[in-house]
């Protein structure tokens, strides 16, 4: 009987590898004894069937031959390249499966019966039938036809709540499950460093703590579900010269150790993540994708690690082609490789039957070649797929019933669209006056643009402009759908403006007139995502400055001129310089792409009827000009006093954010005047509402090294938690703070906790600390590495009103 006869389920013989008694190294150890070394390599590669350029439904009759709908860099290229049927890729087995639901629109059930044919294929064409594991993108949900548009991350960034992502990711990776994947390739831990990179809108913000806090707890969510999570990009991504999307980083260690890499480590100590994905940039000069200190000693000799490194997409090949540092693909594979990248995506290049030489010839060891491979099957064993009992069809088993954009989905959408809109300022018109309004005027390009509320890997957004007589997928109303709903007695009209690219103002006079007769004016602007080049946010869409795209600002500002109040909603993936619109605005709101439920959370958050609780993730600027500048800055990388003209203090600091009460912090205690550099202390202080309406509040807790032998930020945050209180009511908060958490890299690399004074500073955001102390630690320094304390924890006290009776101080979200 040949592999391509033997049927898929039907051995009687328990063969060691499907037996779930035994251990699962066993397994594997078994496994890998009986394979070739050709079955081995073939673990490592990948195939993309759908990799197809050609759209299907309504071809452009006049296209831009300089303009391409890649969904990955230089897909057209590779494609055209020509790739082998998946029938010959699997003819020694296979290691992945390529975005099956996520290259094409297709329904759960039709995507399912892909599934089940690919694998099909994969197991009857090759010796020992090994299924491949199928991974597909999930960063604002699962990216395929239909499904739920979550917040995009940067929106996660402002809810300042763990438990809220942890939550949402847990539903991702449900109907992932559901349909036959097995991997995500989520979360993004890049750490903003430069605000005009076009990818801020895929991170959770500029500073390491919230982004390792929010990133872990989405690990934990996607991986519950039985989905391994991918933390990408591994590492240095975010901070590339000019803000360049694949340009090189001019950064050194320390840096890199301090600021990007510590959301990798919390979400694979604290998440348990059980993949990584390597970045397409080098960091002083050298590329990610063959750097085996970066994916070898540092990552798994000193943290750990014990999961898979998968390529990002063509970074193989990459190494030869952008970098130039392999004479060919055959020689960037055997740098990838040994460097400790197991797995290419998203198709076998580099990792081909040349390994399978080489070894042979003796220049290449086959341990480096076993080594990947045992990382593969390992995981292939623990979700199951070398049991004796699994069947393609069993996989997907549930994609019959299974709804992704379920009410609970969209609910779960609601509340994280509603909980990250942040109000910047409400001036005088916001609240709105309901009953004061007889007409509003709703204008700028994102007002009537439900595409403008989801990221760039979004599948409406992502796919969907190659098939664009298909619509949304989904149901997602617009900001003008939202507010009709939400003031149904009021006139609402409605003018564009203009578009959010390019430079036509034709559309500013019709606009002027609306807002001119009308009681009020909402602006809605901001940013359309979209890829390499095909939008204002997204992979490859970089800025060259801060000012709000287009013309948009012009538009602003003739709207102003008009005498009638203007709120303005910026809707974006990056913060925009909004210096010179705050100054002519009536209130100032900030929505981070919010999803499908974004429309109606911004309405309630203007109407009053949503109390908004975002907090900044990255900071506001003042100018568009003077970037990149970040809040952790060391003392020059603040305020100047005078040496330069330049002045770096933001219009809103990071971790800002209003609301429509007020809350103190006060009557800080520190437990300790001094700790060892090996202990531990608390700081706690009491939040109160002193509004008149119940609302929430983001507490932070910022430390400050005073002196120490390198240059250390001004304040960094090392703790948060987010509480509700009811009007006239207060809790305390609890802090519980190991000296680990005042760690960093010395002058030698080594990273240490130094004797001396920490200023504590505490408060509702990185300019406003009302609460200031210092502890003093004493003793030695301490080396620390692997087993330090990666988190802050924090307690909540729940609080008696007495006037009420109510229990408060509930926390929503803490870390």
């Amino acid at each position: 009987m040949t592999a391509v006869d033997r049927p898929l389920a039907a051995e009687r013989v328990l063969r060691p590898w499907q037996d779930q008694t035994l251990p699962v190294a066993e397994r594997v150890d078994a496994l890998l004894a009986e394979m070739t070394l050709e079955e081995k390599v073939g673990q490592l590669g990948s195939r993309w069937v759908g990799n197809d350029m050609q759209p299907t439904d309504q071809p452009d009759p006049d296209p831009d031959p300089d303009v391409t709908l890649n969904v990955a860099p230089m897909q057209d290229v590779f494609a055209a390249s020509g790739t082998i049927p998946v029938e010959e890729a699997s003819r020694h087995g296979l290691g992945h499966l390529t975005r099956v639901f996520g290259s094409g629109p297709v329904t759960a059930a039709e995507g399912a019966a892909e599934v089940v044919r690919l694998q099909r294929t994969v197991v009857e064409r090759s010796r020992l039938g090994i299924p491949a594991l199928v991974h597909e993108e999930c960063l604002t949900g699962f990216t395929t036809y239909g499904a739920t548009v979550y917040p995009a991350a940067i929106a996660w960034g402002a809810t300042f709540d763990p438990g809220l992502v942890e939550r949402m990711a847990a539903a991702i990776g449900r109907d992932m499950r559901a349909v036959g994947a097995h991997q995500g390739l989520s979360p993004v831990l890049d750490v903003v460093r430069d605000y005009r990179w076009g990818r801020v809108e895929e991170t959770m913000g500029e500073d390491p703590y919230l982004v390792s806090m929010l990133g872990a707890a989405y690990v934990r969510g996607l991986e519950s579900a039985g989905i391994i999570a991918t933390l990408k990009h591994f590492a240095g991504y975010s901070a590339s010269r000019a803000a360049r999307n694949h340009g090189p980083v001019p950064m050194g260690r320390r840096e890199l150790m301090d600021m990007i890499l510590p959301p990798f480590e919390t979400a694979i100590v604290e998440g348990g993540a059980r993949s990584v994905m390597n970045s397409y940039s080098d960091v002083d000069g050298v590329p990610a994708a063959a750097d085996s200190w970066l994916l070898t000693d540092l990552l798994r000799e000193e943290w750990g690690f014990t999961g898979t490194v998968v390529s990002d997409y063509w970074a193989v090949p990459f190494l030869a082609t952008m970098h130039e540092v392999a004479a060919d693909t055959d020689e960037a594979g055997v740098l990838a490789l040994t460097a400790g990248i197991d797995v290419e995506l998203p198709d076998t290049l580099g990792f081909g039957p040349h390994l399978v030489e080489r070894v042979r010839r003796g220049e290449l060891p086959e341990a480096l070649v076993e080594r990947a491979a045992r990382r593969l099957l390992t995981q292939k064993i623990q979700l199951g797929l070398l049991d004796q009992d699994w069947t393609p069809e069993g996989s997907v088993s549930a994609a019959a019933t299974v709804d992704l954009d379920s009410p609970a989905n969209r609910a779960l959408a609601r509340e994280m669209a509603e909980r990250s809109v942040v109000l910047l300022d409400g001036g005088t018109a916001l609240p709105l006056r309901a009953a004061e309004l007889r007409r509003v005027a709703v204008v700028g390009p994102a007002a009537a643009e439900p595409r403008a509320f989801m990221g760039c890997y979004a599948f409406p957004n992502h796919v969907l402009p190659r098939h664009p007589g298909l619509g949304l997928g989904l149901e997602a109303p617009s900001v003008l759908d939202a507010l009709r709903s939400e003031l149904p007695d009021t006139e609402i009209v409605h003018e564009r403006g203009c578009d959010v690219r390019g430079e036509d103002r034709s559309g500013f006079a019709v606009a002027t007139a609306a807002a001119r007769e009308a009681d009020l004016c909402v602006a809605v602007v901001g940013d359309l995502a979209g890829l390499f080049g095909q939008g204002t946010s997204g992979e490859g869409c970089d800025a060259e400055d801060l000012r709000l795209p287009g013309v948009q600002e012009d538009l602003l500002a003739e709207l102003a001129a008009t005498g009638t109040p203007v709120v303005v909603v910026v809707v974006s993936g990056r913060p925009y310089a909004l210096g010179e619109v705050h100054a002519g605005a009536a209130a100032l709101v900030q929505a981070f792409m919010p999803g499908e439920e974004g429309a109606a959370a911004i309405a309630g958050v203007l109407s009053g009827r949503i109390q908004p609780g975002g907090r900044l993730p990255v900071q506001i600027p003042r100018r568009p000009g003077g970037q990149p500048g970040t809040y952790l800055q060391p003392p020059l990388g603040v305020n100047s006093h005078g040496i330069s003209n330049l002045d770096p203090t933001p219009l809103f600091p990071f971790g800002y954010g209003t609301s429509y009460t007020s809350f103190e912090v006060d009557d800080l205690l520190i437990s300790d005047a001094e700790v060892p550099t090996d202990g531990e202390f608390t700081v706690s202080v009491r939040v109160r509402n002193t509004g008149g309406r119940a609302g929430e509040e983001v507490v932070q807790l910022y430390l400050h090294d005073v002196l120490a032998q390198v240059t250390r930020p001004v304040r960094q945050l090392a703790g948060f938690a987010r509480v509700r209180l009811e009007p006239g009511t207060s809790t305390c908060v609890r802090f519980h703070v190991h000296a680990d958490r005042t760690a960093f890299t010395g002058r030698d690399l080594r990273r240490i906790v130094e004797p001396g004074d920490v200023e504590v500073l505490v408060g509702t955001s990185a300019a406003d600390l009302p609460c200031r102390g210092v502890v003093r630690l004493t003793g030695p320094l301490r080396v620390v590495g692997r087993g330090r304390r990666l988190v802050t924890p924090v307690d909540v006290d729940v609080d008696v009103d007495p006037a009420a009776g109510k229990q408060e101080g509930r926390d929503a979200g803490q870390s």
